[in-house]
């Protein structure tokens, strides 16, 4: 736990003392100061293996169809083609469902595989948390790489992103169908910080601070807030030695700072807000799944910006989800694809196109990778009532940035969409891909304390060859 503490006792009398200690967020146990200051000891000596780059993971809960999405099929029947139809898109010969219009117009800006195999169509998180990645986040696969914060910033290095990061009001996290904050055989201290859990200390967009889990990183954020009101720029920080100045200066600067939307242009934050796309006059009252539908429009956009904020500063791995919305059977808890697409394709559409316009726009292009898929796709044959079921052989999968080669369309599928019909891609692949725009994975190999089960997850797979 950080603590703060302003005297000890010595000879029976207290006296003044100010410190700063990080446990629970330090690499190998080192404090923040120690950090710092075994980074300016180390400085100009050698290199390391991580490169300057982010990753967001947009998690795409409920599974998206790879018909209405991405690959539409118009030339099959109607029960298996795209009930939205089509647009045209910046690729010759290319076509989305009609439902992404921003999208379309950016699509050499990103590319598509058209053949990525989730493996089954059960409802989980496999490509966060699965087998694949030793059932721990991903991000916690790269934090026990990189370390659990940056030395220069005290920011996460994995952090996920639930609705009530931006929004105290929005549904709580799903969790039922897996764990989002799994370490699985790594140590706790590699787990995802999760902001977002109390309500009172929301204030418009800034951070909600979490509220019963992870005591320390609350404690942190809380008992800096409170150590800065206290000293302001006073005498009172004058007991701290250089390195643990630097330390409480970066905790001052980044953590606080990144998480902070109001300090955003509100012409940006209003271009990423999805909030109005929301069309609520048309929600069915016998779906039980509204609210999801309400929180995913409610937040999408705002989690992405704060997530761009974050990757800015430091923070190598995000996870980000609203809540399970892409389960569009046409039953008695979900739409059907038309009026599911409206619902939540279209806050997709707006939220992603924002941000890879803002990402372009500050030339991060090559910093921030942008992952966004489900855990399966749907059927190429729509049921009786106008949705799609569960399936496994095929899914949807975007990427944008991290200085992979975009505008491409990958892999192709089966006449029916259903099965890849060339340069098939599992979640391995997909691992291997994401871990190699991280970091130099031959560099990896070499580092000491690295676990073998590690590097076995990270490099199962291959890297989808054509991004590369």
């Amino acid at each position: 736990m950080l603590t703060f503490q302003d005297h000890f006792r010595q000879g029976g009398r207290w006296q003044r003392r100010q410190f700063l200690r990080a446990g629970a967020l330090a690499l190998g146990g080192l404090s923040l100061g120690d950090q710092f200051a075994v980074k300016a000891a180390a400085e100009g000596q050698g290199s390391s293996p991580l490169k300057d780059r982010s990753v967001i993971f947009l998690f795409m809960h409920g599974g998206p169809s790879q018909f209405e999405t991405f690959d539409p099929k118009m030339d099959m029947p109607s029960n298996i083609r795209s009930v939205t139809g089509e647009i045209p898109t910046t690729l010759p010969g290319i076509t989305f469902g009609s439902t992404f219009q921003r999208l379309a117009k950016l699509a050499h800006k990103f590319s598509i595989v058209r053949s990525f195999v989730t493996g089954d169509g059960n409802h989980d998180i496999k490509p966060v948390v699965g087998a694949d990645t030793m059932r721990a986040n991903m991000g916690s696969l790269y934090s026990s790489i990189a370390g659990p914060t940056r030395i220069n910033s005290a920011m996460p290095t994995n952090v996920t992103l639930f609705p009530r990061s931006v929004e105290a009001k929005a549904q709580e996290a799903v969790k039922e169908f897996g764990n989002f904050e799994s370490t699985g055989e790594l140590s706790r201290s590699f787990a995802p910080f999760v902001p977002g859990a109390g309500a009172d200390l929301q204030q418009d967009m800034q951070l909600n601070l979490p509220a019963g889990r992870f005591h320390d990183r609350q404690a942190l954020l809380g008992m800096v807030d409170d150590w800065r009101r206290r000293v302001g720029t006073g005498d009172a920080v004058q007991g701290l030695d250089a390195t643990q100045q630097q330390a409480f200066d970066a905790l001052h600067r980044g953590v606080f700072d990144a998480f902070d939307l109001s300090q955003e242009d509100p012409r940006l934050i209003e271009r990423y807000d999805t909030a109005p796309l929301l069309p609520r006059a048309r929600i069915d009252p016998r779906w039980k799944n509204i609210n999801h539908y309400e929180t995913n429009a409610m937040t999408l956009g705002r989690q992405l910006l704060l997530a761009r904020r974050l990757c800015e500063r430091g923070a190598g791995f995000v996870t980000l989800t609203t809540s399970f919305i892409w389960d569009m059977h046409a039953d008695v808890n979900n739409a059907p694809m038309t009026t599911g697409m409206d619902y939540v394709g279209r806050p997709f559409d707006h939220a992603v196109s924002a941000f890879i316009e803002d990402v372009e726009a500050r030339g991060l292009s090559d910093r921030i990778l942008l992952v966004c898929c489900g855990e399966m796709g749907r059927t190429p044959v729509i049921n009786a009532n106008g949705g799609r079921d569960h399936w496994g052989n095929l899914a949807p999968l975007m990427l944008y940035g991290g200085g992979l080669k975009m505008g491409q369309v990958i892999g192709q599928s089966s006449r029916d969409g259903g099965e890849p019909a060339s340069q098939p891609v599992f979640m391995k692949d997909l691992l291997a891909t994401i871990m190699h725009s991280l970091m130099d994975i031959g560099q990896v190999r070499l580092m000491p304390g690295v676990s073998q089960r590690v590097l076995e997850a990270i490099t199962k797979g291959q890297p989808i060859r054509s991004l590369v």
